[in-house]
């Protein structure tokens, strides 16, 4: 009878960035999307709505695999203590560029860690100020008509298209792109869920740790 083992560490999101960023970091892990629902989370307060957020998503995932670690995680847009999500029309794109225009606005990234078997879980936000130029009405409708606000919090994506609106960062980036890779870094590290070793040819890497 053959019985097979459960990944070591789950990254409970879809986002094709939090899986680059992770990749890039040289951290192993497998994808297993969250079914959470987000539209049942009513906290008015952004740093709460995130944390809440991300670690709801990755329990959701650790119900199903107990003994395998979790990584859940949200990504907010907060301008005026408003929290702008992702718009679903040009309209709606149109105006969330507007009102970030010429202003700092607050990004929130919170990530989640458990493992139920271990009775372990950790949350933490990471805040990064983000100052744009002044757009142009004509910019804002170039932007729109592409395809990148769509799947993007506060309709913009710093990583692509979106990078010629942004003046200033002021604190993580990948907590931008959304996920904040030193600090996730270091809380695998300290979790014991990774760690650094000598690679091939002097390369220091991650690599998960082998628990037998």
């Amino acid at each position: 009878m053959t019985t097979t083992k459960p990944p070591f560490l789950i990254l409970a999101s879809k986002s094709p960035r939090r899986r680059y960023l992770l990749k890039q970091a040289g951290v192993e892990f497998t994808v297993i999307p969250s079914s959470f629902d987000e539209s049942t989370i009513s906290d008015a307060n952004p740093e709460n709505f995130v944390r809440v957020l991300a670690q709801a998503k990755a329990r959701v995932v650790s119900e199903q695999y107990p003994q395998s670690w979790v990584m859940g995680a949200d990504t907010i847009v907060v301008v005026d203590d408003t929290i702008l999500g992702k718009p679903v029309s040009k309209a709606e794109a149109r105006s969330m560029l507007t009102t970030l225009s010429g202003r700092v606005h607050r990004v929130l990234t919170g990530f989640s860690l458990c493992c139920m078997a271990k009775n372990d879980d950790y949350v933490q936000v990471v805040s990064t100020d983000v100052r744009f130029k002044n757009l142009k009405p004509e910019e804002i409708e170039w932007y729109v008509h592409t395809s990148e606000p769509y799947d993007k919090a506060g309709a913009y994506a710093a990583q692509g298209l979106g990078a010629f609106m942004i003046k200033h960062i002021y604190g993580s980036y990948s907590n931008v792109v959304g996920l904040p890779v030193c600090e996730v870094v270091d809380c695998l590290v300290r979790e014991g869920i990774v760690e650094f070793r000598p690679g091939g040819q002097g390369v220091e890497r991650l690599y998960m740790k082998d628990e037998g």
